[in-house]
């Protein structure tokens, strides 16, 4: 169990040096050599911070998934533990997390080539495919509900219901946060104005996903034969 805890706090800093490492954020800038001219732009000067912030959310949202995972293999040796059938629209609802933030994706490239346009169709296309995502969790758990798999039916629903209710909780926040980007977007000011909140709905549906499809295999069972054949191996 705490190997596989461990496997997974590893990916996520991994994945938050690869992303710092893409910010520029380990660069020394009292190291550097030259004239330096005209006078700092104190308000750009805030985009790092706001970087380093997610970059901390990230961290703590990446820590109450890594135990809830360490969670679900103690919990699980139990003998009451009784899998539950995984929901086909799962999969739907999988489909729709990874074109919203491949929409998300494509609305940072419209940033970058200035298209509006094509910034307003990308953030909408994220929302819609997110709401979409969320009212699918909703229905897989009716589903299960009404074929009697309910939160205190069995351990292993209880697990189902925390884990994707959180996640779901953490995909409402952030529409919120593509809200507030759809609603620059559409605003008066220039598609530069709008980039950082972009390029952070991104990043952050990213790894959401990447979460997403942690829990899904949890939920599927794969990662539970994953570990057991790393342990034949290690055996």
């Amino acid at each position: 169990v705490m190997s596989v805890v461990v496997m997974f706090f590893a990916i996520i800093a991994a994945l938050a040096g690869w992303w710092l490492a893409r910010q520029r954020l380990t660069v020394k800038p009292w190291l550097e050599q030259g004239v330096i001219e005209g006078v700092p732009d104190f308000g750009a000067s805030r985009d790092p911070a706001k970087r380093v912030g997610l970059g901390f959310l990230l961290a703590v949202v990446g820590s109450l998934f890594a135990l809830l995972t360490g969670a679900y293999f103690m919990r699980r040796e139990l003998g009451d533990w009784q899998p539950l059938p995984v929901p086909p629209i799962l999969w739907f609802n999988t489909a729709m997390l990874l074109l919203s933030s491949i929409a998300l994706e494509w609305a940072q490239r419209a940033v970058r080539r200035g298209s509006r346009t094509q910034l307003r169709l990308g953030l909408a296309a994220a929302a819609v495919f997110a709401v979409t995502f969320l009212a699918g969790q909703l229905l897989a758990w009716g589903e299960l509900a009404a074929s009697g798999y309910v939160v205190d039916g069995n351990p292993s629903n209880s697990f189902f219901y925390l884990v994707t209710g959180l996640h779901g909780l953490h995909i409402l926040g952030g529409l919120a946060a593509l809200g507030w980007a759809s609603v620059k977007a559409w605003g008066r000011g220039g598609v530069e104005s709008v980039r950082l909140n972009v390029e952070l709905c991104a990043t952050y549906w990213l790894f959401m996903l990447f979460v997403w499809m942690v829990l899904f295999s949890l939920l599927a069972g794969w990662a539970s034969d994953f570990v057991a054949f790393c342990q034949q191996l290690l055996s």
